[in-house]
């Protein structure tokens, strides 16, 4: 079966967590990009867990491509182990750069940037912008609160139950890179304009 996806964009905190399981997940999912061929999109940082999947990305012998606005050079520290890194102006260019470099998207733990940034992609597949796989990654119970916000939206009326169709939930990375491979090739994606 051919692979589809060659490039995964990663959301993930500019903190490590106070559960080592994070970071250990963040390891493993650029160790297993790595391996799979797969090049690492992500935000450009080198603290916390954007630091530690771009560090293992690369030390495992995968290519990282790093996205960071300006104003953040200075607090999340770019990654020194991305071979790209493209500067941006501003957050909005940033998610939209990322967008166009990936073929799918995978959430790992992470704060409100990583909420925004996968709320942001789940609602841009929602209104049609895209069809790329969105994996969210449950580490820990991490998104427990995220999928129960959605479906109490379900259930209040706000968000049609097809709209689960936006996202697959996966409890570890081997299951995530599993689906990653398995999925079908992504769509081409919308133009700039429409974002």
């Amino acid at each position: 079966m051919p692979q589809h996806i060659r490039s995964v964009a990663v959301f993930c905190g500019a903190r490590p967590g106070t559960d080592p399981a994070h970071l250990a997940a963040a390891r493993a999912l650029g160790a297993g990009l790595a391996a799979e061929g797969m090049t690492l999109v992500y935000g450009g940082g080198g603290i916390g867990l954007m630091g530690a999947v771009a560090e293992a990305t690369a030390a495992a012998g995968g290519r990282v491509h790093g996205v960071i606005p300006e104003f953040l050079t200075r607090v999340e520290r770019p990654s020194a182990h991305a071979a790209e890194m493209e500067v941006t102006t501003s957050m909005h260019t940033r998610k939209t750069r990322m967008f166009e470099l990936a073929d799918a998207f995978v959430t790992l733990s992470g704060g409100l940037g990583t909420l925004d940034e996968t709320v942001e992609i789940l609602t841009w597949r929602q209104l049609g912008l895209h069809d790329k796989p969105v994996i969210i990654l449950d580490i820990g119970g991490w998104a427990q609160p995220l999928l129960a916000l959605v479906e109490a939206l379900i259930a209040q009326g706000f968000v049609d139950p097809s709209n689960r169709r936006l996202y697959a939930v996966a409890p570890d990375v081997p299951a995530a890179l599993a689906l990653l491979r398995q999925a079908p090739p992504p769509e081409t994606a919308a133009p700039p304009d429409r974002l």
